[in-house]
């Protein structure tokens, strides 16, 4: 099934460029596999195609534009994948409309310096913590979290998602007993899980007015 991710990576205009990889999401490890020398986390830092085409990219070319990029049999692999999803979006955007909580496992933003910011998603939906709850949105339904990290290692991140996973299950048990509305149910979810995060790491949660920039805030 793999350990899939989006990466967003920014451009030379301030907007981002949105890509897939299958396998990205595994212990977080693209945030030490994207580099200038190695744009889409590939091992071999010697194949100019993959610098070029990263370039007309963070340039603003648009994603059928570099298909003859791709065009080789012969290119090696990368985690990755070098074709855009999208091309010009902002990352409000891409949060709101284009993150899936519940099939993507993580989401990596990636500045123009290489900076790589990785979060782990948690997806809101509680059709499975729930008798009542038949089905839940899974794009643009949930939140965003840093991890911290130690010796280059994410520390805490599989307590942190066992901990949302019984956080879900005792909301869906207090909705099927009636004591929370959807709505409330969802307020819940979302105090209880900022409580555990607390300050040592940036939770975000998208919202219609600002789904990146205000949740980081305020933590709402």
């Amino acid at each position: 099934m793999g350990h899939r991710a989006l990466v967003a990576y920014e451009r030379t205009d301030g907007q981002y460029t949105l890509h897939y990889s299958h396998w990205g999401a595994a212990n977080l490890k693209l945030k030490h596999r994207i580099s200038a020398e190695t744009p889409f986390g590939g091992e071999d830092t010697d194949t100019k195609w993959v610098k070029q085409l990263f370039s007309e990219l963070a340039d603003g070319l648009e994603a059928d534009a570099g298909d003859g990029y791709l065009a080789g049999e012969d290119r090696p692999s990368t985690v990755v994948e070098p074709k855009p999803c999208a091309t010009g979006l902002t990352l409000d955007k891409i949060v709101a409309d284009h993150l899936d909580y519940l099939h993507h496992e993580a989401f990596f933003v990636v500045s123009t310096t290489f900076e790589v910011t990785a979060y782990r998603t948690l997806w809101f939906g509680l059709q499975y913590d729930s008798e009542t709850v038949e089905q839940g949105d899974t794009v643009g339904n949930g939140a965003l979290t840093t991890v911290r990290w130690y010796d280059g290692e994410p520390v805490g991140d599989g307590h942190l998602q066992g901990q949302f996973a019984a956080l879900k299950d005792v909301v869906g048990d207090m909705l099927d007993k009636g004591v929370f509305t959807p709505s409330t149910a969802r307020q819940y979810l979302k105090r209880k899980l900022a409580e555990r995060v607390g300050d040592r790491q940036e939770l975000l949660i998208p919202t219609r007015e600002s789904p990146f920039e205000k949740a980081s805030l305020n933590h709402s």
